[in-house]
C-alpha cells in the first residue's frame, strides 16, 4: 500500500511541468505575429506565379539546345546532380530510368515519371538553381537545359531547338503509363495540394511496391 500511496502523491508532480510545457505551447501558437519578414510585394508575387501547364500556354519566348543546355548544366547543374544528371546522393537523378516504373528497382526521373515535357520546364523555371543564386535563370537558359535533360534520356537531338512550339510536341516515354490515361491536363488541388493525379492510386487500389 506504502508503494501505491508514494506513486499517486508523485503523479502530480509529474503532470504539472507537462501541462505547463503544453500550455506555453498553445499560447505561442495562438500569437498572432513575430513581427519577422514582411509581407511579398505585387511584384515579387508576379515573378513566382508562373506555373506551366501541358498545354505550354504559359511558356516564355525563348529558346535553346541541349548543346547549349550542356554548358550551363555543368556549370550550374551538376555539383548538385552529378555528371549528365546521373544523380549524386542526396540531389535527384535526372536524367536514364526509361521502363523501370514497373519493376522491382523503379528509377524516378523526369523521362519516366512525368508525361509531358512542360512539367520539367516548369520545375526548372520555378525552383532551379536552389544555390547559389536561386531562379536566376534566363528563359532561354530553361529551355536549353531542359532540352538537355530530355536529350541525355534520348528523347530529343541534340540539336533539336526547344522553344514554346516545339516542347508541347515533345512525346515523353511513359505518357501513357499514368493514371488516368491519358493523364489530366490541370493541376488538381481539391484535396489542398498540388500532386498531379499521375501521382495519386486510383480508387481501390494499393500503391506498388
Amino acid at each position: 500500500m506504502r508503494r501505491m500511496h508514494l506513486y499517486i502523491n508523485c503523479r502530480p508532480k509529474f503532470l504539472l511541468p507537462v501541462m505547463v510545457l503544453l500550455a506555453c505551447g498553445t499560447t505561442m501558437a495562438q500569437t498572432p505575429t513575430y513581427k519577422v519578414g514582411r509581407p511579398p510585394t505585387a511584384e515579387e508575387l508576379r515573378t513566382w506565379d508562373n506555373l506551366v501547364g501541358p498545354d505550354g500556354k504559359e511558356l516564355p519566348i525563348g529558346k535553346g539546345t541541349a548543346q547549349e543546355g550542356a554548358v550551363i548544366f555543368a556549370a550550374r547543374c551538376a555539383v548538385c546532380h552529378g555528371k549528365d544528371g546521373v544523380g549524386q546522393f542526396p540531389f535527384a537523378r535526372l536524367t536514364g530510368g526509361v521502363g523501370t516504373l514497373n519493376t522491382a528497382k523503379p528509377i524516378k526521373t523526369p523521362a519516366s515519371n512525368m508525361p509531358y515535357a512542360t512539367t520539367l520546364f516548369d520545375f526548372i523555371q520555378r525552383a532551379m538553381p536552389a544555390w547559389p543564386s536561386p531562379r536566376d535563370l534566363t528563359p532561354d537558359n530553361v529551355y536549353a537545359l531542359t532540352a538537355f535533360i530530355l536529350a541525355k534520356s534520348g528523347i530529343i537531338k541534340d540539336t533539336d531547338v526547344m522553344n514554346k512550339d516545339t516542347l508541347v510536341e515533345v512525346q515523353m516515354p511513359n505518357r501513357h503509363g499514368f493514371y488516368p490515361d491519358p493523364p489530366q491536363y490541370k493541376p488538381d488541388d481539391k484535396d489542398g495540394t498540388w500532386l498531379p493525379l499521375w501521382e495519386h492510386v486510383p480508387t481501390g487500389q494499393s500503391s506498388p511496391k
